[in-house]
């Protein structure tokens, strides 16, 4: 199945690594179920990393936005299921990702410009991982558009160890 790319048409994003090339791939997703008892993935969109994400990119544009800690998804089990199905993603880790000023001003322009509908941020129960919810929490402060904000904690043995509007 071809895969629909954005109005880069079909060329590298600045960095120049073929792997931050902006993909849609909702057509994708939708008709490959997969085998009987295999679960799909519900990834809509590449790239994921913040870091390689266009806030102009189609698939953001008035989107639920899930903003997850890398280690969320190896974390909970569901993840794709609960979280993924029918919204864009981005990733990041607040403890080990350089540059991270620029995650608040890539988020505060996926507010404004990509005006998301809200955004669900996914941690894991560990101290570092805090720091995620506190760049979405500056970049929604920082943005003129107000947007919900949902924080999910998912612990360490893959459940969910709180979930409350932030």
């Amino acid at each position: 199945m071809e895969k629909k790319h954005s109005s880069h048409g079909g060329k590298h994003e600045p960095c120049g690594c073929p792997g931050a090339q902006t993909m849609d791939l909702r057509e994708e997703t939708a008709a490959d179920a997969g085998p009987a008892g295999k679960a799909p993935s519900m990834l809509r969109q590449w790239p994921v990393q913040l870091h390689l994400v266009s806030p102009m990119a189609p698939y953001f544009q008035k989107a639920d936005l899930v903003v997850a800690a890398d280690c969320t998804a190896f974390a909970y089990g569901n993840f794709h299921a609960e979280f993924l199905k029918g919204r864009a993603a981005v990733i990041a880790c607040p403890k080990l990702d350089d540059g991270q000023e620029s995650y608040v001003e890539k988020l505060q322009s996926l507010i404004e410009d990509a005006k998301v509908n809200t955004l669900t941020v996914l941690t894991m129960e560990v101290p570092c991982c805090g720091g995620l919810l506190a760049m979405v929490q500056q970049a929604a402060r920082n943005a003129k558009r107000k947007v919900p904000i949902k924080s999910i904690v998912v612990g360490i043995g893959g459940t969910i160890k709180s979930e409350e509007w932030a």
